[in-house]
Formats: structure tokens, sequence, C-alpha cells
């Protein structure tokens, strides 16, 4: 048995290791309710700051990976509440709010713990069998990785159920092809280095549209009921396939769990509800924590920017323990998700929407330009120019993804 498993097996150091998972796991608390703070930012945070923190690798990059799953549990807290996802909630944030808005905000954040929960549970056993069916499969994926991602946005507008639906995301995938080919390879002096234009990018494109539209809003009302009111067999199966989907994620650049919450709906029957997304999306996002970290393994490849920091701090790849570390954060984060989600309804209920909106709109100004200077303002603006396209042209906001798949699709 390798010396760093029996060395987990000693009281003292066992101790420890659970200290830095549970201070990892409340930063991810921390920067998954910050609207619009996106976890690739928050992750390049992290790597500028690990440096100087004593303590041994593998338990820091530990307390990294446990901060990015509990991010990916609390981040659809404030994608819920306020319509402000960063980029892997993007398809949840307008199923998500359309529950609060009814006033099904604790069942939606339930609905959300649990796709998550389950995805840790089936990733974690399955991320071997699947990483080895990935992995043969990926060298002819990765070789005609633009027709694939020409077919998912072909699927994507050819799944709009009108012709004006087709027609405003074939528009809103192209103005967001544009934009990603200009702002995705721009490296702006900014006050802080964490991860360039992704930001502002997601910020417009999903956020402020929704805050703009909610100023003169009836602001979020009174939540009843906790009760999860779909079938366990419905929630149990659209969170599996949803974490099967973030191996894709895991392993393919430019599908994000957006693009593979939709597939993924599509296959589940009755999947395209509000609850659904919920789920699914929810799935994906934190299944793909696991399986990007098994991609590190088998592909030498970091798929996400916790990853590209965590491979900052040297730490070894003893999967047992960074697994072990994953399945803890994920057990904290459903507990916080839930404790933290009812009270985040509650506050933002009890303030006027109109000034909820106008503080969150100068938050994310206010982090577009920490994270790429002035010139982020100038991308934020133009970002939210664009998301106002679906909503206008009543389509949905996922082929505002093209910011990612497009230029990937074409080589840019």
């Amino acid at each position: 048995m390798p010396a760093p498993i029996e060395a987990v097996s000693e009281p003292a150091v066992t101790l420890q290791l659970l200290g830095w998972v549970l201070a990892g796991s409340l930063l991810g608390c921390c920067s998954g309710l910050v609207p619009g703070l996106h976890a690739n930012n928050f992750a390049f945070l992290l790597a500028g700051v690990v440096p100087s923190v004593p303590g041994p690798p593998l338990f820091v990059g530990c307390a990294m990976l446990a901060a990015g799953v509990v991010h990916t549990f609390l981040n659809a807290v404030p994608a819920m509440a306020l319509g402000v996802p960063d980029a892997e909630m993007a398809v949840t944030a307008l199923p998500g709010h359309r529950l609060v808005l009814a006033g099904r905000g604790y069942e939606a954040i339930r609905l959300s713990a649990l796709g998550s929960l389950l995805a840790v549970l089936v990733a974690v056993p399955l991320a071997l069998p699947v990483t080895a069916v990935v992995t043969a499969a990926y060298p002819t994926v990765r070789a005609h990785l633009s027709l694939v991602l020409a077919m998912v946005a072909v699927a994507l507008v050819a799944s709009e159920p009108t012709r004006r639906g087709r027609i405003g995301g074939l528009v809103s995938f192209a103005l967001a092809t544009g934009l990603g080919a200009v702002a995705l390879d721009l490296s702006p002096d900014a006050p802080l280095e964490a991860g360039g234009t992704l930001a502002p990018l997601f910020a417009g494109l999903f956020g402020a549209p929704v805050l703009i539209d909610a100023v003169r809003g009836g602001g979020v009302p009174r939540q009843e009921g906790t009760a999860v009111t779909t079938s366990r067999r419905f929630v149990g199966t659209t969170a599996v396939a949803g974490a099967l989907a973030g191996a894709v994620v895991g392993y393919l650049p430019g599908i994000s769990a957006a693009i593979a919450a939709v597939a993924v709906l599509a296959v589940v029957p009755n999947g395209a509800s509000d609850r659904g997304y919920v789920v699914a999306t929810s799935g994906v996002d934190t299944s793909n924590t696991i399986f990007a970290l098994f991609a590190l393994v088998a592909i030498g490849q970091p798929r996400t920017g916790v990853l590209v920091a965590f491979e900052g701090t040297a730490a070894p790849l003893e999967l047992p323990i960074l697994l072990a570390a994953v399945v803890l954060a994920g057990l904290v984060g459903f507990v916080a998700v839930i404790a933290l989600g009812d009270a985040y309804l509650d506050a933002v209920g009890h303030v006027s929407y109109w000034k909820i909106s106008v503080a969150v709109l100068a938050v994310l100004l206010a982090l577009s330009y920490l994270f790429t200077g002035v010139i982020g303002i100038a991308i934020f603006a133009v970002a939210t120019g664009i998301g106002m396209v679906p909503v206008r042209l009543r389509c949905r906001r996922v082929h505002l993804m093209g910011v990612l798949i497009g230029p990937l699709m074409l080589g840019l």
C-alpha cells in the first residue's frame, strides 16, 4: 500500500486532512454565493495565494478540490435567487429562477442539492471504467472536435420548438461566437490576475439581462414548501444521466455543463421541465469536477480552472486521498446549499428587488474591472447587449454558449 494512504490512517494526519478539506469547503461556500464569480476566477485567485500557504502540497491540493466541489453546489443559489449564473450554471439560471418566482425556491434548492450529491456518489465509482472508455475514444473525438462541436450547435438550434426560436437561436449563437472570437484571447492588464475575460463575458451574457429586466419586476415572492414534488425515479435518473454527461465535459474543451445538460434533457423523459434542468445541470457541473481529475491523470490535461490551479500546488496525484476529499466536500456542500440557500432566498425576499438588481449589477461591474481592467467594462457592456437577444427573440439562452463553442468550432 502506498505510503500516503498509510499516513492518512493515522488519526492526527487524518484530522489535519479533514481541517484542510473543511477550510476549502468554506472557501467554496463563499465563492459560490457571490453572483457572477466564475469558478475559474476563484481558482486562479487561489492559485495566487497557494504558494504562501504553509502545509503539505497534497493537503493544500485537497483543499482546492474541496473548494471547487462545494462551489458547484452553492453556485446554483445566486443563479436561482437572482438569475445570475456562472458559466456552468448558465442553463439552470432561468428555469431555477422561474421556480423561485413561482414560490418553489426551497424545492429548487433541494433539487439542485440532490442532483449534485447523487452525481458525486455515481461519478466516484464509475470514474475508472468511464475514463477508460472515454480515453479510448478521445483521440478520434479530438481529431474531429470541430465536427462534434458543429453537431452540438446544430442540435441546440434545432431543439427550439418554433421557427422564431430557431432563428433567434442562430442569431444568438452567431453573435456570441463573434464576441468569443474577439474577447477570449485578450490578456488585458487588471488589478487581479484571475483567469481572464470569462467573468465579464458570462456576467454580461447571462446575468445582467435578467437583472435589467428585474428592475421593474415584482421581486421574489414568499417561498412555500420544501417538499420535492417530482418522483424519486425522475430525480435519480436525471442526476445519473447528468453525472455521466460530466465525463464528456471533463474531457472535451468547449462543452460546458450547460451544453451537456441540454443533451441529457433530450433523452430523459420529461427532462425539459424546469425541475429537470436544475437537477441535470447540477449533476453535470459537480460530476465534471471528478471526471476532470481523472482526465488530468489519464491524458495529463487540466480541463477546469480549479485543476489548472491544482497543478500549481505541485500536489501528488494520490487518487484515493483526493477522491476522499471530494466525497467529503460533496457531503458538506449538500448540507451547506440547503442551509445557506434557504437563508439566501429569505434575505433576497425581504429587500426591494430593484435595489438588489442595482447592487448586483454594481458587483458584476466591479468584478469585470478587477479581473480584466477597463476593457472588461467594455466586454461586459457588449455581452449584456448580446445577452438581451435571446430574451427578445424568445429562444433559450443556452445558444449564448457559442461564446465558447463557436471559436473552437471554427479553429479561432
